[in-house]
């Protein structure tokens, strides 16, 4: 049994303060990994709270540390389709994750604390609106369920996320891509070098949210100077120009210039001035495989820099200049991005790959699960509407079963689009076709 430290009150008083309250949320997943050597395991975390109370961050006034809950299958629901069934996808420690975010964002939107970060595992953002399995070390989607539950509890309404993974945020795109109310930002290397392969200027948005999605794919081996243009030039304006209600951070730390697995020159201070830049409400851990090298000190430095607080002496051991140089080639590059990203979101192009059928948009698409070796078939069709971000029903299919119809009826649904739900569950019920409903209008969600 330790020995109680009677000086810490007297040392906390004496010591640094948050200038911004600040909620932590810890979930590292003790019992979950997908293999015992994989990189995404639960000393991701642990290193990080050895270092956050070697610090005494723990002892600073106005940071504190708050219980997970766990999310229920229902706010799974009111973000994915899962034709398996979600007990055949997610585990405990995913609800466990899910509701670590959706704890951090209750500390926000219940005046409890200024700011929030949920440092929790496994991750989320590579997890589509339909979910068959497994992609890139994700199940169901962390900040997308969260920021369902708080639209529902808090009447949240314009909501920005900005994704500083280093891999591009697919899932989340995905989610949001038919979404008005939702920018989606990506700052991410390049996805001609990395997985997932996606994450272009000219991924902009559904034909009902054009302009809404945002991707910034940075070059290989851009440092600190470029990664603060692209926050300070192009992230900065874009959510000034949106005045969102709420600026999630999906907060992942794989940009450092240690991790194992990309190809990117980001320091601990380097993303402490990129996350003072974002200014983010509420911020979601996603990847990081730097286990030792990295996770402990960047999220240090995020955690002072999310509370206010100074971050200057947070230094790697093994960081030199040299490794979080940006090359003078690789910012003229991205300078020239901000002009062309800027112009996408003042003038967004329609919507590529969709035809025109009968007032719908359609598209066909091939998704592959590299967790779990799947390759889906979806046929999307898009209700055209003027009143409205229209109906959205997804037909999706893998190896392993039939078509499943999914049919999502958005919150800001008319009701011609509300009737027109009702049909599309009438035809796949015609056809003899598992189907799942989701109506976010009366947050009700159905499967067959």
């Amino acid at each position: 049994m330790q020995t109680p430290d009677t000086n810490a009150p007297a040392r906390a008083a004496r010591g640094p303060k948050a200038a911004n309250s600040l909620g932590l949320v810890f979930f590292p997943a003790f019992d979950w990994a997908i293999s015992p050597t994989h990189p995404e395991r639960e000393e991701r975390l642990l290193y990080t709270r050895d270092q956050l109370r070697e610090e005494g961050l723990f002892d600073v006034p106005g940071i504190l540390e708050h219980r997970t809950e766990m999310a229920a299958m229902s706010d799974v629901s009111r973000v994915h389709f899962c034709p398996p069934g979600f007990e055949h996808v997610a585990e405990t420690p995913h609800l466990a994750s899910a509701g670590s975010a959706i704890s951090a964002g209750r500390l926000v939107l219940e005046g409890k604390c200024a700011k929030a970060f949920a440092l929790t595992r496994p991750p989320g953002h590579h997890a589509m609106k339909v979910v068959q399995g497994g992609r890139g070390f994700c199940a169901v989607n962390i900040e997308a369920i969260m920021i369902e539950r708080l639209r529902r509890d808090f009447g949240v309404g314009r909501v920005a996320i900005v994704d500083t993974d280093c891999h591009h945020g697919d899932g989340s795109q995905d989610v949001y891509w038919h979404d008005p109310d939702t920018l989606f930002i990506s700052i991410h290397q390049d996805g001609r070098t990395l997985y997932p392969g996606t994450g272009f200027p000219h991924e902009a948005g559904g034909p009902s949210a054009a302009g809404r999605t945002v991707n910034i794919p940075l070059p290989p081996r851009t440092g600190d100077e470029g990664f603060l243009y692209a926050a300070d030039e192009i992230v900065r304006p874009l959510l000034d120009a949106w005045k969102p209600d709420l600026v999630i951070n999906s907060a992942g730390q794989d940009n450092h210039f240690s991790d194992p697995i990309t190809d990117m020159r980001l320091s601990a201070q380097g993303y402490a001035r990129m996350v003072r830049s974002i200014n983010p409400d509420i911020a979601v851990l996603e990847g990081g495989y730097s286990i030792q090298g990295a996770l402990p000190y960047v999220n240090l430095a995020v955690i002072l820099a999310l509370a206010g607080m100074d971050f200057s002496r947070v230094i790697e051991p093994a960081r030199r200049e040299d490794l979080t140089a940006t090359s003078p080639d690789c910012l003229a590059y991205i300078k020239r991005l901000r002009d062309s990203t800027l112009e996408h979101f003042e003038h967004p192009a329609p919507s590529s790959g969709y035809r025109r059928e009968g007032g719908w948009f359609t598209r066909e698409r091939d998704v592959y699960y590299d967790t779990d070796s799947i390759h889906e078939q979806q046929q999307e069709r898009l209700r055209t509407c003027g009143n409205c971000p229209g109906l959205l029903v997804i037909r999706s299919r893998t190896h392993y079963g039939g078509w499943t119809t999914c049919i999502h009826v958005p919150r800001s649904a008319c009701d011609a689009c509300a009737d027109a739900g009702e049909d599309a569950k009438r035809e796949a019920e015609r056809k003899k076709e598992a189907w799942e409903f989701s109506d976010q209008r009366r947050d009700v969600y159905l499967r067959r």
